[in-house]
């Protein structure tokens, strides 16, 4: 689990896709990673990431509509949603903070 926060640290995200032969199995985000090492007799470098992560990922395909995606988001409370092509193979993440760059953009030409 300290190998995925530090990976996390580095590359500045909050979401990282959890693979298994390649095939998507969970979602970690460093909010899931900080709640276990915060926890009282819990070894980072001895958690696993599947220990830590979530079986349910929201997964979307890359040609869905945005406003679909970001409803379903916005109800079930995900800070994310995996990006999926046909075949299962995950693309990509869209997240909110990319939900809020698209919102601001489309108000931006509104304003135009």
């Amino acid at each position: 689990m300290s190998q995925a926060h530090e990976l996390m640290r580095s590359h500045r995200i909050r979401h990282l896709p959890v693979l298994e032969a390649g095939k998507l199995v969970g979602i970690v985000s460093d909010r899931d990673l900080h709640l276990i090492e915060t926890l009282q007799d819990s070894d980072p470098d001895e958690v696993t990431v599947d220990e830590a992560m979530t079986e349910d990922v929201y997964v979307v395909g890359p040609d869905d509509p945005v406003d679909a995606v970001a409803d379903q988001m916005a109800a079930r409370k995900y800070g994310c949603a995996i990006v999926a092509n046909q075949c299962g193979v995950v693309e990509g993440i869209f997240t909110t903070i990319d939900a809020m760059h698209l919102l601001a953009d489309v108000l931006r030409r509104a304003t135009a």
